[in-house]
């Protein structure tokens, strides 16, 4: 007990010697230091970035579990990659009980922060960002948890990801909340992952503003997302991602996208102005991955999705897509708008009737809204509008952490 509690008091007058004398050294001293203090980082450790704008031509990366690594803002402490060499992410975590808060990476070549394989996860306050807005050339992921268990992203901004903004794949056990994405392909990503709540965020301007994703060839099949109390608006970006990309195939005008992913709960949320539906929910096989190597048992369609307590405004206007432009013109006249709910119409046979899903698997709904089957199985030959089913799926239970990764 005596030897821990000698390196704790270790560590913090570490942290006091750091933070006490950069006001002596120059940005380039100071960012050579964090990368030491990276390398060498022990567990308990609390690495103190001051404010400042502080270069890096190659990646960072930390091992240690339980490091802490925290700037004075996000608008205040900015580590900057704009003219990275080496490396493919800006800061690369193989580590658990990892925290990072209060400061911004941009321009990175590749990811700006990855932590891969880790638990207890937490970014707060946080800002990932390319500064030269929309670009395919931009890196793929700001924030880019993978294969982890009981995140929190907290109070974060993401901006002009290739990809997503804010990812969380493969994982478990998931908070998102009070952040925002904007000018990304994708804002908020939630891709076979199991037990995922996102709320109280903001996704406008992305191309597709949230997805909960289920892809075919990872050993984890995703479920269980709640949406809810999000504003998501106006998410019209062209897309930009590279081709070949999963998100590729994200129509712009989206507000949140649901491919391939089962109990999906999406409530009290604001969708506004997202020009081809409000919520699009498709099968495996309207993508441009649907070829890809499925792992045994993995299930293209999606199923239990549960919409209650939203609202809608404007949207469905100029879907971006030609097959759903005709059937806009055709159904609703020129200036005429697609209904809320886009549905690709693909449903497991044995599921559904009549081409059809049972209400125990369907899309289920107490808002006031219709549902547009595209009716993709049969190239888009017979598009239709019904009323949303008044069915209800059982309600998923809120995600919980623990309390010292929530505070």
């Amino acid at each position: 007990m005596k030897t821990a509690n000698l390196r704790g008091l270790t560590v913090l007058l570490l942290g006091l010697s750091f933070v006490s004398c950069t006001a002596e050294l120059t940005p380039e001293q100071i960012a050579d230091n964090l990368r030491e203090s990276l390398i060498s980082a022990q567990p308990g450790d609390v690495i103190d970035i001051p404010e400042g704008v502080f270069a890096f031509s190659r990646s960072l990366s930390l091992t240690a579990d339980g490091v802490t690594i925290r700037g004075a803002g996000m608008d205040k402490t900015v580590l900057t990659f704009k003219d990275q060499a080496q490396g493919a992410e800006g800061l690369l975590v193989s580590a658990s009980d990892f925290t990072v808060e209060d400061l911004a990476v941009e321009d990175t070549k590749g990811d700006a922060i990855k932590v891969n394989e880790g638990t207890n996860i937490v970014f707060r306050n946080v800002r990932t960002e390319w500064t030269n807005g929309p670009d395919t050339k931009n890196g793929s992921y700001g924030l880019y948890p993978v294969q982890t268990e009981n995140v929190l992203i907290d109070g974060c901004v993401a901006i002009g990801a290739s990809d997503a903004g804010i990812y969380v794949g493969q994982s478990r056990n998931v908070i998102v909340r009070n952040s925002r994405a904007e000018y990304n392909v994708a804002g908020i990503e939630i891709e076979n992952t199991v037990g995922a709540d996102v709320y109280d965020n903001v996704a406008v301007n992305n191309t597709g503003g949230i997805l909960v994703f289920n892809m075919p060839d990872l050993p984890q099949e995703g479920h269980s997302t709640r949406v809810f109390r999000n504003e998501i608006r106006e998410n019209n970006t062209a897309n930009f991602a590279p081709e070949g990309t999963a998100v590729a195939s994200v129509l712009a005008g989206s507000g949140v996208v649901i491919t391939a992913n089962d109990k999906v709960e999406i409530f009290e949320n604001t969708f506004e102005a997202n020009q081809t539906a409000h919520v699009v929910i498709a099968s495996n096989y309207s993508t441009n991955y649907s070829e890809r190597e499925t792992v045994e048992g993995y299930d293209p369609f999606p199923e239990e999705i549960f919409l209650y307590g939203n609202e809608y405004s404007g949207g469905g206007d100029a879907p971006a897509m030609p097959e759903l432009e005709a059937a806009r013109t055709a159904l609703f006249g020129e200036d005429g708008r697609l209904p809320a709910i886009l549905w690709d119409g693909f449903a497991n046979p044995e599921k559904s009737k009549d081409g059809e899903l049972l209400d125990e698997f369907g899309i289920c709904s107490s808002d006031e809204v219709e549902v547009f089957n595209a009716d993709a199985p049969n190239g888009f030959a017979g598009p239709r509008v019904s009323a949303a089913r008044s069915c209800e799926h059982t309600k998923l239970a809120p995600i919980a952490l623990a309390s010292d990764l929530t505070l």
